[in-house]
C-alpha cells in the first residue's frame, strides 16, 4: 500500500504539488535544538527544520510512495536546499529510483532561521555564539536521522556536494545504521589536525587557478590589476551604500572554482569601466554584478560558521587569515595581486554591512577551543557503509590530496579521481556523475 503520513507534533506536510513532471511535497519537523540521547524534544527548546520531497510524475503517487528515500545534503555551511522547477541532472537520474528528501539545514530557508536580526533573540554576542555552536555538521546530522525515524524509513541513501559530503563523513561517524549507501561529491573533508592545513594546501590551489585563468585571459591579468590600482585610489560605492574595497573585489575569485562558472569571470571584468564627467569610473553595471558576489545578506551564516567546519578540539582563529601571510602574491598590494578563493577573514564583519552586526559572535567563535569532534576516525577505518566519492583532481574548494587522505581512511571507500570536473562538477554533468556513483556503491567499479 502507499504510504501515508498523518500530522503529528513532530511532523506535517504542508502542501503538496505537482507540475513539468515534480511532484513535490513540503514537510515541516520539529526537532530537538540540542540533540541528546533518548532526548525527543519534549520539555527541550526545539526548533523547525524543513524539507521539500521530490518525486517524479513517471511513478504514480502510489509507486512513489513506496520508493526508497535518498536524503540530499547542500553545500555550505549555511545554503539551503535546492529549489527546482523541474527534474534535470543528478535530480532527474536519482528520481528513477528515489524520493529526493531535499534538506534545508538548520538555520537555512525555511528551517527556523538564523540571520542578525533572528540571532538578537537570543541576547548578546556570548549567548548568540553559543546557540551557534548547535549549528554544524553534527547538529545537521541528528537532525536527518531524527526526521529519518520520524519517517518511519529504515537505512537510507545520502548524497552530500561539497559541506554536505563533510555532513556525511560525520553521518558514516556517529550514525552509520542509518545508512544504506553514501555518494559524496566534492565533498571529502581532513579528519584530523588544524584548519591551517586546509588553507596552506587550498591557497596554493587558487593560485594555480588564478594562473591558469589568467593564461586563457591574458588581458583579464591587467584588468583586475587596474580595477585593484583604481578602488584604491578612488573611492567606489555598490548600490547598497557600502565602499567597494580592493579585497571585497577579489572575492570575485569565486568564479575560479567551477569550470561551468569560469568564463563568466571574463564577462563580468569587461564591464568594469566607463568614461564619464569625472574621468574613468567603474560602471553600474559591473558593481552591480560585484555586490552580488561580495555580500553575505543573503546567507550570514555561511561567513560565521565557515571555519568551524574545520574545528575539532581547538581554536581556528581566522585560520586562512593567519596562512595569508605565506601567500603574499593574495595582498591587494602586490604586484599583480591574485583573485581569492571562498576563504572568510576577519575584515568581512567590518566592510560587509550585513555581517557587521556579527563582528563580536564571529570573534567569539573564531577563538572558542571544545569544538566537539565532528568525526570517529576509529569508526570510519571499520566502516560497513558502501561509499563512493567523487574526488576533483583540480578543485580549489576541497584539495584533492586531502580528499584522498580522508578517503585511504574509510574502509571500502570508492574514490572516483578526475580531472574532467571542477568543484560545480555535479552542475556541468550531475546526471552522469549520479550514476557513476550510484553504479560503484552497487557493485559496479
Amino acid at each position: 500500500m502507499a504510504e501515508t503520513l498523518s500530522p503529528t507534533p513532530e511532523h506535517s506536510i504542508r502542501a503538496r504539488h505537482e507540475f513539468r513532471g515534480v511532484r513535490t511535497a513540503e514537510h515541516y519537523f520539529t526537532v530537538p535544538l540540542v540533540h541528546s540521547p533518548g532526548n525527543s524534544g519534549a520539555g527541550g527548546e526545539t526548533i523547525t527544520v524543513f524539507a521539500r520531497e521530490y518525486s517524479s510524475t513517471a511513478h504514480t503517487s502510489e509507486e512513489a510512495a513506496k520508493l526508497p528515500w535518498l536524503l540530499f545534503l547542500q553545500g555550505g555551511p549555511g545554503g539551503r536546499g535546492n529549489r527546482v522547477t523541474s527534474l534535470g541532472g543528478w535530480m532527474k537520474a536519482a528520481a528513477m529510483d528515489f524520493r529526493i528528501l531535499m534538506l534545508d539545514q538548520r538555520g537555512t530557508g525555511l528551517s527556523t532561521p538564523v540571520e542578525q536580526r533572528s540571532l538578537e533573540l537570543r541576547g548578546d554576542a556570548a549567548a548568540q555564539a553559543e546557540y551557534l555552536t548547535h549549528f554544524r555538521a553534527d547538529s545537521i546530522v541528528a537532525d536527518a536521522e531524527y526526521i529519518r525515524r520520524v519517517l518511519g524509513s529504515g537505512p537510507w541513501s545520502v548524497m552530500g556536494q561539497s559541506f554536505g559530503g563533510f555532513c556525511a563523513l560525520t553521518y558514516l561517524s556517529f550514525a552509520p545504521a542509518g545508512l544504506r549507501e553514501v555518494l559524496i561529491t566534492g565533498g571529502l573533508a581532513p579528519l584530523e589536525g588544524p584548519a591551517d592545513r586546509v588553507y596552506q594546501a587550498t591557497f596554493k590551489r587558487v593560485a594555480a587557478r588564478n594562473a591558469e585563468y589568467f593564461q586563457w585571459y591574458p588581458e583579464d591579468r591587467e584588468m583586475v590589476t587596474k580595477i585593484v590600482r583604481h578602488l584604491e585610489q578612488t573611492p567606489e560605492f555598490l548600490a547598497s551604500g557600502e565602499r567597494l574595497t580592493p579585497e571585497r573585489f577579489q572575492m570575485v575569485g569565486s568564479f575560479l572554482g567551477g569550470n561551468t562558472r569560469v568564463d563568466s569571470l571574463h564577462y563580468l571584468l569587461e564591464d568594469a569601466f566607463i568614461e564619464t564627467l569625472d574621468g574613468e569610473r567603474l560602471s553600474e553595471t559591473f558593481l552591480e554584478q560585484v555586490r552580488s558576489l561580495v555580500s553575505r545578506a543573503a546567507n550570514p551564516l555561511y561567513a560565521v560558521l565557515h571555519e568551524s567546519i574545520y574545528g575539532q578540539g581547538e581554536a581556528t582563529n581566522w585560520a586562512a587569515w593567519r596562512v595569508l601571510d605565506d601567500y603574499p602574491e593574495f595582498e591587494p598590494g602586490a604586484q599583480q595581486p591574485l583573485l581569492t578563493g571562498e576563504m572568510v577573514y576577519p575584515w568581512y564583519f567590518e566592510q560587509d554591512p550585513a555581517l557587521v552586526p556579527l563582528h563580536d559572535v564571529a570573534e567569539l567563535l573564531a577563538a572558542r577551543k571544545d569544538w566537539k569532534p565532528l568525526y570517529d576516525p576509529a569508526v570510519l577505518a571499520t566502516n560497513t557503509v558502501p561509499v563512493a566519492a567523487a574526488v576533483y583532481k583540480d578543485d580549489i574548494y576541497v584539495d584533492h590530496e586531502l580528499s584522498l587522505e580522508t578517503a585511504s581512511a574509510v574502509r571500502g571507500l570508492k574514490p572516483w579521481v578526475t580531472s574532467e570536473f571542477h568543484h560545480d562538477g555535479i552542475g556541468e554533468d550531475g546526471e552522469g556523475i549520479f550514476k557513476r556513483l550510484f553504479g560503484m556503491v552497487r557493485g559496479g567499479q
